[in-house]
């Protein structure tokens, strides 16, 4: 009974310490090496001076598909690198699961959807993500020029699986990145993240 105690004790504790290791919104973003698609390293800090868009993605998942198949996120993607923002799509799906996509299945994936993110990011090992405390995919976050964490949640205010909720729902990535460029403050700066859990490797 202590052992089973001492061991529940312990993993509130892990689970304590995972939570406060995300960023809050106002913080430094944690700086990431990851390789892309191709095999080039990318480096979140090589972007210092731009806006970043970091979204947490898997083609496997319902909602990811709500998302690319309708084309919203090739849309907000498409409006964001027009005007100067960086989009990294990330990948922290464990290669053992089975909706994995190796690079170019997924880059292919996200062509056929005319999707245009400024790189696929690999992280099969899952050490962007965790430091992000990225849950979902989609997770979205959004880093200003000088680093800082200055939006995370959902793509929109519509936690649903369904497509014909997108015209109805509130687009927080556009709205967040729209009033960051003008040089406002994100009005909605934390939103609840909804879609499938990540499959992180263990």
């Amino acid at each position: 009974m202590m052992l089973r105690r001492t061991f529940f004790a312990l993993s509130a504790f892990a689970l304590a310490l995972s939570a406060q290791a995300a960023p809050s919104v106002g913080q430094p973003a944690p700086d990431f090496t990851l390789k892309d698609a191709a095999g080039k390293t990318v480096k979140l800090s090589d972007y210092r001076g731009k806006h970043v868009v970091l979204e947490w993605t898997n083609p496997g998942c319902p909602y990811v598909q709500k998302h690319y198949n309708s084309g919203n996120m090739p849309a907000t993607q498409q409006e964001a690198v027009g005007k100067g923002v960086v989009w990294l799509a990330i990948n922290s799906t464990e290669k053992s699961a089975y909706d994995y996509l190796e690079p170019a299945r997924l880059v292919a994936w996200q062509q056929e959807r005319k999707a245009q993110p400024s790189a696929v990011l690999m992280d099969e090992e899952g050490v962007a993500g965790k430091a992000y405390g990225a849950r979902t995919t989609p997770h979205m976050y959004i880093v200003d020029p000088q680093g800082r964490l200055v939006y995370a949640g959902g793509i929109d205010s519509i936690p649903s699986s369904d497509p014909a909720d997108i015209k109805k729902a509130v687009n927080y990535v556009r709205q967040g990145l729209n009033e960051a460029l003008a040089g406002r403050p994100i009005s909605q700066a934390v939103t609840r993240a909804y879609g499938c859990s990540i499959k992180y490797k263990a």
